[in-house]
């Protein structure tokens, strides 16, 4: 068996295989919507969200404490009608409060 021992880079490495591939795209695409976002929250409530997984149009969105929490759900219809006018189909944001840390 003749193996190649030679390394390649983390962003080679996704770019060769379909699946990570497709994994980096769902990254980017969170991260996008995210920064897309940011001019509609308040600096010091922004520092306290993370990107989580798009799935079937649904957007998590990971912050950290329950008053971010219950602020970002009420202005969950306003960040989604933001995300469709810059072209994202967003059927739902969903708000998970963050265990790390707190």
């Amino acid at each position: 068996m003749n193996r190649r021992s030679q390394a390649i880079s983390l962003l080679q490495a996704t770019e060769d295989s379909p699946a990570l591939s497709g994994l980096m795209s769902r990254v980017r695409d969170s991260q996008l919507r995210l920064k897309a976002i940011q001019p509609l929250i308040p600096p010091a409530m922004f520092s306290g969200l993370q990107a989580g997984p798009v799935e079937h149009g649904s957007w998590c969105l990971i912050v950290r404490g329950n008053a971010v929490a219950a602020k970002l759900r009420q202005m969950t219809p306003m960040l989604q009608a933001h995300l469709r006018s810059k072209g994202w189909e967003t059927t739902a944001i969903r708000i998970k409060i963050s265990s790390a840390g707190s």
